[in-house]
């Protein structure tokens, strides 16, 4: 089968097309043939050699990628829930060596869901680690309940996308951040109201929330905890600084920050609001296999909005 390694820690242009063996499952797991990829901004940091790169530096062949969708071609003793020729979709072994970059891919069972037949392998693969961050984050860290002021930065983009979407679906009242041009995108997710960060201070245009999650760190984290209610919380997909929990502590508020894991069964539950429509996955750019790594140069710019996402 043909695989991107990565040969380097110098970014996308250190991944390189090679043949590799295709490879076998064991007990509780299935192979997938890979017919679409989503691509992270966690991708990008772990090809320049940060982001997970130090859990899988001494894993060779280092394949890259979590993000997949595709048919079972092999099953692995031990395994009730999958059979030869079932459409799936999951995040792989995450933080783990999820080695998606490929045409076929080990998945232990329990990270994988059924995809929905009502959507594409496209947007299935995209409603993989972003769609679990964003419930992870308010359903398991910050359970959001009807009725609550929710802020979501960065609402155009991979997480902020289905954030917005599984807040609402809760019972919040949500305000998403993002620039300008993405305005219209993020009201149509079904915001309540949209900041325009470029504008001004987002905290300056935002009353008190009760959760704020932050996916953009840094100086974003204390000017976040700056909105929080008092019992409101703050979680970050990016770590959590001193300063941003000081401020919220003096606000009667507390902070998380948390990496997002595998999990098959809250596949399921995405499965299921993705064949209802409760949630939709946007993927703004597709690219085939041989471009994976221009298309990773898309997801570093920053600027995309939803998801990218490589077919094979």
């Amino acid at each position: 089968m043909q695989a991107f390694i990565l040969s380097g820690t110098t970014g996308a242009d250190a991944l390189q097309l090679t043949d590799l063996p295709t490879p076998t499952a064991a007990a509780g797991e299935v192979i997938v043939q890979v017919k679409a990829i989503s691509l992270n901004p966690v991708d990008v940091k772990t090809t320049q050699g940060k982001g997970v790169y130090g859990r899988l530096k001494d894993e060779q062949p280092l394949i890259p990628g979590w993000d997949v969708s595709g048919v079972v071609t092999a099953v692995g003793a031990d395994v009730a829930d999958f059979q030869v020729g079932d459409e799936v979709f999951g995040m792989v072994n995450f933080p783990g060596h999820g080695r998606a970059y490929a045409e076929y891919v080990t998945a232990p069972a329990a990270h994988l869901a059924h995809k929905p037949a009502t959507i594409s392998h496209e947007e299935a693969a995209a409603a993989t680690l972003a769609a679990l961050t964003a419930w992870q984050a308010f359903v398991d860290k910050a359970p959001v309940q009807a009725g609550q002021r929710v802020l979501v930065h960065a609402a155009a983009g991979g997480v902020g996308h289905f954030a917005v979407q599984l807040a609402k679906e809760r019972g919040a009242y949500v305000i998403g951040t993002s620039s300008a041009a993405k305005r219209d995108f993020v009201l149509s997710l079904g915001a309540d109201e949209h900041v325009d960060y470029q504008a001004g201070p987002f905290e300056q245009a935002t009353a008190p929330v009760d959760v704020v999650l932050d996916t953009v760190g840094g100086p974003n984290l204390v000017r976040s905890a700056s909105v929080l209610k008092p019992g409101g919380q703050l979680v970050s997909i990016l770590g959590m600084t001193p300063e941003a929990t000081a401020q919220a502590e003096e606000r009667g508020a507390t902070t998380a920050a948390f990496l997002v894991e595998s999990s098959g069964r809250q596949m399921q539950e995405l499965a299921a609001r993705l064949a209802d429509g409760r949630l939709r996955a946007h993927v703004s750019a597709t690219r085939p296999f041989a471009e994976l790594p221009a298309a990773l140069g898309l997801v570093e710019t920053g600027r995309t909005q939803g998801k990218v996402v490589v077919t094979l």
